[in-house]
């Protein structure tokens, strides 16, 4: 686990722009269970393409989207463990990957961006791909 002191600016960035943390494997898998609607699923970490790519495009994504998730919430890798843990059991088949990024449709799995995907991209790309995802799901 990362000391709390040195990720609360981390969170900041999501819970600042509207995100709710899910800090139990229990919050996690009752809002996926009684929800319906979109709920979009970052999981945050300490890397850089979290803090120069993911956080900022999904900021972005959230200025410029016309359609956005109903829910946005949060996780964080190496904290939130039991959290993290259902998460990744949510997504499944998909490996474990942080940062990533999920949307469901009413506690489904609709759409999953994996750390792969967010590496070598800038902030604005990731951006402009959540903008087309939330149009098509939300």
């Amino acid at each position: 686990m990362y000391p709390e002191e040195l990720i609360a600016p981390m969170r900041a960035e999501l819970t600042d722009a509207g995100f709710t943390e899910f800090r139990s494997s229990a919050d996690v898998e009752s809002h996926l269970k009684e929800h319906k609607g979109t709920t979009f699923v970052v999981v945050n970490s300490v890397c850089g393409c979290a803090a120069g790519a993911a956080r900022p495009g999904v900021r972005y994504a959230l200025e410029k989207a016309g359609k956005k998730p109903t829910v946005l919430a949060t996780v964080f890798a190496g904290n939130d463990a039991d959290a993290v843990a259902k998460f990744r059991e949510k997504v499944l088949p998909y490996p474990p990957s942080s940062p990533a990024m999920a949307l469901f449709k009413d506690g489904e799995l609709v759409h999953f961006i994996e750390r792969h995907h967010i590496e070598g991209r800038n902030a604005q790309m990731i951006g402009d791909h959540l903008v087309e995802v939330f149009e098509h799901f939300c």
